[in-house]
């Protein structure tokens, strides 16, 4: 026993104890039970906690990609009438700035569609771009289900709207919907609205109602006409390379601006929703961890009911020549494998489920006929999901080590049982 090596000299003896103690046999019904509740409660916590996990990535991806990705992350307005040239130096001096990416004019304006018949029609937020520079802006063009953007630069009178909007006016490419705007035509006779038929050439999806239901986009010449507006913009999107310093960035450019001019970050219409998943994922997060914490006390539990089971084991082993260091190793070497068997587990279900649950909750609303996020509430209608490496590390680091410390005090109290008294009581 002083060498500490089992008879198959393949693995330190109180390694192969331990290993005989977590698998099963017919010997040690009661600790491989026990072993395998341990097992199984570590790895159901992380397998919830990677997929959790990932989802609150998802989140966050959609959000920083593909929403922030087609709302400007700053955008310079003003109400007063702007010349061409004021416009001109106003980029100039933005896109010298070293976080910004892009600019590209706009021109944003309320109005309402209808259809031609008169009996669809709903407030919009109308955004007249240069289909051109909107590439180098916005990412809609990656959400476009029919059409394209690029149809704008050959249809002057082109539109292009969400897919919500589409289905509410019952309208699809190539039919006509009319664009009204507030301004009232004074006739000698009567007042009347001013409006224009244009030709839908595109129809996009983003999965947020806010953006596929009310947002619709032309030609910027279009809808200077159609307002009858004098200044060849309202305003000036900019795009920023982290769209995070979007606040820290309009401090800075504020104070270049003109008195007239005003500056507005994606944090006035997106911010809170943003800052909610962020809370939300620290918060959840923080009560899986908890989950967890009570699978490796579970462990504890586990393994002092093991040592309470083997005393007569230990007493053997003891009078063999074992020394307490020995016993104590055997049962942290233990409680170690429990935590390595329940990691793997739970990192690979917990792979799989963070890969098949977007797809498992598609399955669910099309089989039960229910919405699990509804876009009116949330940022997206969707469960997106994004498995992040780092997530997987940081879980599967943490668990073993609390698995680790869990056999700190079962083990030394397996080193502290006497011989002669353990062989006494049994």
């Amino acid at each position: 026993m002083s060498n500490e090596t089992s008879p198959n000299r393949r693995f330190p003896l109180s390694r192969h104890i331990a290993m005989r103690y977590v698998s099963v046999g017919k010997h040690s019904q009661l600790v491989s039970f026990m072993s395998a509740i341990s097992i199984f409660g570590l790895a159901l916590g992380i397998t919830i906690l990677i997929t959790v996990l990932s989802v609150m990535n998802g989140f966050d991806k959609e959000m920083r990609e593909n929403i922030l990705g087609i709302v400007p992350h700053l955008t310079v307005s003003s109400v007063e009438n702007v010349t061409a040239a004021d416009w001109q130096n106003i980029q100039d001096q933005i896109a010298s700035h070293e976080a910004v990416v892009a600019t590209a004019p706009i021109i944003e304006v309320p109005g309402i569609i209808a259809t031609g018949n008169g009996e669809n029609n709903k407030a919009v937020l109308v955004n007249g771009v240069d289909a051109q520079l909107e590439t180098s802006i916005s990412v809609i063009g990656n959400f476009m289900r029919q059409g394209s953007l690029a149809d704008l630069q050959q249809q002057r009178w082109g539109i292009v709207l969400g897919q919500t909007l589409a289905d509410n006016l019952v309208v699809n490419v190539g039919d006509t919907v009319e664009l009204f705007s507030p301004d009232i035509s004074i006739n000698p006779l009567t007042p009347l609205p001013v409006f224009r038929a244009f030709t839908v050439v595109g129809i996009f999806r983003v999965g947020t109602q806010q953006l596929d239901s009310e947002l619709v986009i032309t030609n910027i010449a279009a809808t200077k006409a159609l307002y009858k507006l004098r200044s060849p913009q309202t305003g000036l999107r900019i795009k920023l390379d982290d769209v995070l310093r979007a606040d820290q960035v309009r401090l800075q450019l504020r104070n270049q601006l003109p008195r007239s001019f005003s500056i507005a970050s994606w944090t006035n219409l997106f911010g809170s929703i943003y800052e909610n998943i962020k809370f939300s994922r620290t918060i959840v997060g923080f009560m899986l961890w908890l989950l967890i914490a009570v699978a490796a006390f579970n462990l504890v539990v586990s393994l002092i009911m093991i040592v309470r089971d083997k005393r007569g084991d230990i007493a053997i082993l003891r009078t063999m020549g074992a020394s307490p260091r020995t016993i104590n190793r055997i049962f942290m070497w233990q409680g170690f494998m429990v935590g390595l068997i329940g990691t793997f587990i739970g990192v690979l279900f917990g792979v799989l489920a963070s890969w098949q649950v977007s797809n498992f909750a598609r399955f669910i609303e099309s089989t039960f006929s229910i919405q699990l996020l509804n876009a009116d509430i949330y940022p997206v209608d969707f469960l997106p999901s994004q498995l992040s490496l780092m997530d997987v590390a940081m879980v599967s680091t943490g668990v073993l080590l609390l698995a680790l410390i869990a056999t700190i005090y079962p083990a030394r109290r397996a080193a502290a049982i006497q011989p002669a008294e353990a062989l006494r009581h049994d």
